[in-house]
């Protein structure tokens, strides 16, 4: 597994990877975890189902608009839809939590303590940040069990399953990747050219950055620090 490290701004760094398929990979602990076990296997459905849509709105087979919808079915779509965007900026430690060994790809301009430093750093604040959320969204998914005899799809227990879960195998990964991942590393001058991108205008900076993700083939590269960098 390759995990770049990418500019993002002054001296801020953000981890990125791209992987074939969103659906989190089977832990052999959760696989055994009872009624956790079906609580996954209901996220990873419900997951299955965000990307589903999210794919026939960008084809044009999604639900046909001539057609009107209840208030609650919009509001479903909406959650599915906010499920499907913040799939990959979970997806990175999801897929942390089955790898023993990953390389870390960094900016050439970096010196490798100063790469892991930033590696571990990241995943430090990933961890701790995904285990407060965690106790927060399951308290919320159990509230949300107060409004299951509302008629409609359970858009509050959508919400939540979709969040507790999400942070749970999030905090996992994070673990896995600071304590247990043997790291590999490999400079990368593309990655230090990237740095210097985000000072151009958005233009040039864009033509760049879509350069950039091609050599390292890396498909949404471009849209991602389009997204996180700050100059």
């Amino acid at each position: 597994m390759d995990v770049f490290l990418i500019p993002a701004g002054g001296s801020r760094h953000e981890l990125y990877c791209e992987v074939a398929d969103a659906e989190p990979p089977v832990d052999e602990a959760e696989s055994r975890a009872g009624i956790f076990k079906r609580i996954v296997r209901r996220f990873r459905e419900l997951l299955a189902t965000a990307e589903r849509e999210h794919r026939e709105r960008h084809s044009g087979a999604a639900h046909d608009p001539q057609e009107p919808k209840s208030f609650m079915r919009r509001v479903r779509d909406r959650t599915m839809r906010w499920i499907a965007e913040s799939i990959a900026e979970q997806r990175l430690l999801w897929h942390l939590r089955g790898c023993k060994e990953a390389t870390l790809v960094y900016p050439h301009d970096l010196t490798e303590r100063d790469a892991m430093a930033a590696l571990m750093s990241q995943l430090t604040v990933d961890y701790e940040r995904h285990r407060r959320w965690f106790v927060i969204d399951l308290l919320g998914f159990m509230a949300s069990g107060l409004v299951m005899l509302v008629p409609g799809p359970n858009v509050l227990a959508y919400y939540f399953l979709f969040r507790f879960v999400g942070h749970f195998l999030s905090m996992r990964g994070a673990r896995q990747g600071l304590q247990v991942v043997h790291w590999h590393t490999q400079p990368s001058p593309a990655l230090s050219e990237l740095r210097a991108t985000l000072a151009l205008q958005p233009e040039a900076r864009e033509r760049r950055l879509h350069d950039i993700a091609a050599r390292l083939n890396l498909e949404h590269l471009a849209s991602f620090v389009q997204r996180i960098a700050t100059v």
